[in-house]
């Protein structure tokens, strides 16, 4: 059977039907899931029962989402524009007003569907929100942004940073990201490594790399991998005392938990983002289903 849709059935075809298939077990997957999961916090003691109960209303009465708020219904896709650069065919949106370059193969309704996820984790009630009022980057401070992706938080700091280190590995984002950051090409620097806790297989740590420097900020969104980027850090945790440090904390059950004694273990002060998420791509997401989305740490 497999070689008679390999033969006769076009690539196209089997790749779009191979992603709508997937896209149906996901949907299947979240409706049994949010069923489970109300049913747990309706009996759960461990959460604030205000905050319980919103999300529980939450889930009853909407569609699932990673972010169980309110606040999430104010984002539209349909809202966004995307423009087209007219010397090299690549799209953008205006990110802060300035040009947040995309992927070339994606589509312009991709697109706004991705931005409008971007900005709405970045909402102030948002539990993925990276800065706050009280945390963020400084002027002339050196940046290490592990994990760039579109470089939206990138593009949001770029002009107080001194430096500005991208860490990317996916060379259609590279490519996107030489576009957004040209402005500022005399301090932002694309580095195509995975930033862990070894220097092989097209890894560096952060000790590793910065050598000659010490970052000031750093933020790391790198599927789970948090832990490792940590422990190859320690040298330049070690020698800036004013280090802040913003890491992703709901890729995997433990990550909180584990990154929080790693970082007090290093002298520093913690805080959690505000809210949970609940992060349906993990296949083996379970009780207590909720999960803080970042932490944020600093030693003064």
């Amino acid at each position: 059977m497999k070689s008679f849709i390999k033969k006769f059935i076009p690539r196209a075809l089997r790749k779009k039907y191979g992603i709508y298939r997937e896209s149906i077990v996901l949907c299947k997957r979240k409706k049994k899931l949010k069923l489970k999961i109300i049913k747990y916090l309706e009996k759960d003691s461990e959460y604030d029962i205000s905050e319980k109960k919103a999300i529980i209303d939450f889930l009853k009465h909407n569609p699932f989402s990673v972010f169980p708020y309110d606040y999430t219904k104010k984002y539209n896709s349909e809202n966004i524009r995307v423009y087209t650069d007219s010397e090299n065919g690549m799209k953008y949106v205006l990110h802060e007003n300035k040009r947040l370059y995309f992927k070339k193969r994606m589509k312009e309704n991709f697109i706004k569907i991705c931005y409008n996820n971007l900005v709405r984790e970045q909402d102030i009630e948002s539990p993925h929100r990276y800065e706050t009022t009280d945390f963020s980057v400084q002027e002339a401070d050196i940046v290490a942004d592990v994990g760039t992706a579109e470089g939206n938080f990138g593009l949001s700091v770029v002009e107080k940073a001194k430096k500005l280190y991208l860490f990317e590995v996916d060379e259609e984002w590279i490519e996107a990201l030489k576009m957004t950051f040209a402005p500022w090409k005399e301090k932002v620097f694309i580095v195509n490594k995975y930033v862990s806790d070894n220097n092989e297989n097209g890894c560096t740590t952060l000790d590793a790399f910065f050598v000659n420097e010490t970052p000031d900020f750093i933020k790391a969104d790198i599927e789970g991998y948090e832990s490792n980027l940590l422990r190859g850090s320690k040298n330049i945790i070690s020698s800036n005392d004013s280090i802040k440090i913003i890491l992703c904390t709901y890729h995997r059950q433990n990550d909180a938990a584990e990154l929080n004694r790693m970082l007090a273990e290093l002298g520093f002060r913690t805080e959690f983002s505000k809210g949970y998420m609940i992060f349906v791509y993990d296949k083996t997401l379970s009780e207590p289903y909720l999960r803080k989305g970042l932490i944020r740490a600093a030693k003064k």
